[in-house]
């Protein structure tokens, strides 16, 4: 989506080089003014060379400079369109109510930030493997593993081949166990916990179709992954299992889930017939 051109940017950012990385925080803290800055102006800015800007144009798939400040400018113009008075830092002198709109924005902006990342293709294709799948193993650790849990608890109801395991050091002996018959859900924010690193390399050696839920194009994590679906939300270094990176992985979850209900909707009608039948007696 073209709009959405420096959202794309902070989703690539774990891929660029060191330099490529000046260049995009750069763009990202001045936006406008890049507009008006040729390649070199550009690159003096950042204190690198006018190669190290055109390699950021072409790991971010495009031809050119040109075509990158036209980019930026359809971004600009989109953003400009929202709404911009409660999206800063939350100060201690807020009010209750603006406090309220900054966290509601900071949801909103990551869902719609996750939505603009979707990439149907490989939806597709993580569909068809959790459906072939003998197993599907959801893993995660932290603030992962609870979205990890509410994932098995959501597909339980359609799907009585999913499992998720709680202790990391059983994660990884299950990860060991698994065939090439079987598929591994991983979230991961950062696709940088080390548990996480290795449940996902065992789970590879073991043959296991490897999906994940992550953050960054690139990452120790989607080294491993053979399916990676991004996620929208920004987490600083202090706010680990942050509610919006939560709600940002939760809603590719409820894509994931309603997708293959609809897609295999008899089979999965009947065991949702089946589970919620078998807790009836438990509501009031």
């Amino acid at each position: 989506m073209e709009g959405d051109f420096i959202i794309k940017v902070k989703a690539a950012y774990n891929q660029f080089t060191k330099a490529e990385k000046k260049v995009a925080d750069y763009v990202m803290q001045h936006p406008k003014e890049v507009l008006f800055m040729s390649i070199t102006d550009l690159a003096d800015a950042c204190r690198v060379g006018d190669t190290s800007v055109f390699r950021f144009c072409k790991t971010m798939e495009l031809k050119g400079y040109q075509e990158f400040k036209m980019m930026l400018s359809l971004s600009l113009r989109e953003n400009e369109s929202r709404d911009q008075d409660f999206n800063g830092d939350i100060n201690l002198d807020d009010s209750f109510f603006e406090l309220a709109k900054k966290v509601l924005n900071t949801n909103m902006n990551a869902l719609t930030e996750t939505y603009s990342l979707l990439d149907e293709e490989n939806f597709v294709r993580a569909i068809d493997v959790l459906h072939r799948a003998r197993n599907i193993y959801f893993f995660g650790v932290g603030a992962s593993l609870l979205t990890a849990l509410k994932a098995m608890n959501k597909f339980l109801r359609i799907e009585p081949k999913v499992h998720c395991v709680q202790d990391s050091h059983m994660q990884a002996m299950v990860a060991s166990t698994l065939t090439p018959e079987d598929a591994a859900v991983i979230f991961s924010y950062s696709g940088a916990t080390k548990d996480t690193i290795h449940v996902a390399e065992t789970a590879r050696n073991a043959g296991a179709v490897i999906i994940c839920l992550t953050r960054f194009v690139k990452s120790p994590l989607t080294s491993f992954s053979d399916i990676t679906l991004l996620s929208g939300a920004n987490e600083g270094p202090l706010q680990g299992g942050s509610t919006s990176a939560e709600i940002s992985q939760l809603f590719l979850v409820d894509l994931l889930y309603t997708e293959y209900y609809r897609r295999y909707f008899d089979e999965c009608s009947k065991n949702n017939k089946k589970t919620s039948g078998s807790v009836i007696e438990k509501l009031c």
